[in-house]
């Protein structure tokens, strides 16, 4: 491993000389200093992060804050998260990952040290206690998802509303005119987060201005739970032809529990998704699907991010449209279905 005394030996000069090129507490030449800076970028030194610190006034480290609470479902999460630290690197930027449920208190630990120069903040809510203090910060954050009132945020997401427009319009367009929603578990709707809540408010919208008949289904991430809502959707709504699952868990198991009761998957029913395309291709029948874009989302979080920590204006809200991919899920309406 290359030290700083190897620096100072190739550039000609003491360790307390590089020590202040890094640092930037004491002046040095110009010559001196690109003198060094060639010995580092020949040598291939890395200078750890106190010193890099020391010389940028930043510690080069972005806060991942993404609570793992109940119903979430971690490898989408996780996705993100490789996104988000993939693009850290690009910019010499390390991750700080934050899980634990601490709401305003865990932001405030971490932003009242140096410990991390800014924040990406997961999992937001319509109405999110983080966000008073979020406003209040003095340092830079983003937030992956849209609450109710984004005023003064910068936030970016998939237009989860639209994609859940898009699915409807979609099984309208095939002739379907009874749908459902099979939504994510009941407890991420309680807590009121935001991308789930858009899914639904998209979903009726469509639904009301088609003149379909619709219903939403909160539904467990377990196969007997899809099992149990697909028996409640046919005893409720026996002429049902289409369905939209945003529940990455129970798309296949609910599949199955179709057509264990009888109907064809798309022959009798058709069946669209919001998921990774991943999933929605790795299904026994490949589902037609809106995708999760979390590599695009994280990508462009931490490029916001960036641009806030140099100071470079950016806007409060970035919206990505939905991708639908047809498969072989969906088909149209027969008559007699």
């Amino acid at each position: 491993m290359v030290k700083i005394t190897d620096v100072a030996r190739h550039a000609g000069v003491s360790p307390s000389t590089v020590s202040y090129a890094l640092s930037g507490k004491r002046p040095i030449s110009e010559e001196t200093r690109q003198r060094i800076e060639a010995s580092i970028r020949e040598l291939g030194y890395r200078p750890h992060a106190g010193a890099r610190a020391l010389a940028s006034s930043r510690s080069n480290v972005l806060a991942l804050v993404v609570p793992l609470r109940a119903g979430i479902h971690v490898p989408v999460v996780m996705q993100f998260a490789v996104s988000v630290v993939t693009a850290a690197r690009r910019h010499d930027h390390d991750v700080l990952l934050l899980t634990q449920e601490e709401g305003e208190d865990g932001l405030r630990r971490v932003a009242d040290t140096a410990l991390v120069d800014a924040l990406i903040v997961m999992d937001v809510q319509l109405h999110d206690a983080r966000l008073p203090l979020l406003r209040a910060l003095d340092r830079p954050s983003v937030l992956i998802g849209f609450p109710a009132k984004p005023d003064g945020l910068t936030c970016i997401d998939l237009d989860f509303k639209a994609a859940g427009e898009l699915c409807v319009e979609r099984l309208a367009g095939l002739g379907h005119r009874v749908v459902a929603l099979v939504g994510s578990p009941p407890e991420v709707y309680v807590r009121g987060t935001a991308f789930a809540q858009r899914v639904v408010e998209g979903f009726t919208a469509a639904a009301d201005r088609g003149g379909l008949a619709s219903s939403v289904h909160p539904c467990e991430a377990s196969p007997a739970a899809a099992r149990r809502v697909a028996e409640q959707l046919l005893r409720e709504q026996p002429a049902l032809t289409g369905v939209v699952v945003h529940n990455e868990p129970v798309l296949e198991p609910l599949i199955d529990a179709f057509e264990q009761l009888g109907l064809r998957v798309p022959g009798d029913l058709s069946v669209t998704a919001i998921c990774p395309d991943e999933l929605a291709e790795g299904v026994r029948v490949p589902v037609t699907s809106i995708a999760i874009p979390s590599a695009e989302v994280g990508a462009q979080a931490v490029e916001l991010l960036m641009k806030k920590l140099d100071g470079t204006p950016v806007p409060e809200a970035t919206l990505l449209a939905p991708r639908m991919t047809e498969r072989a899920s969906t088909a149209p309406r027969t008559l007699t279905s």
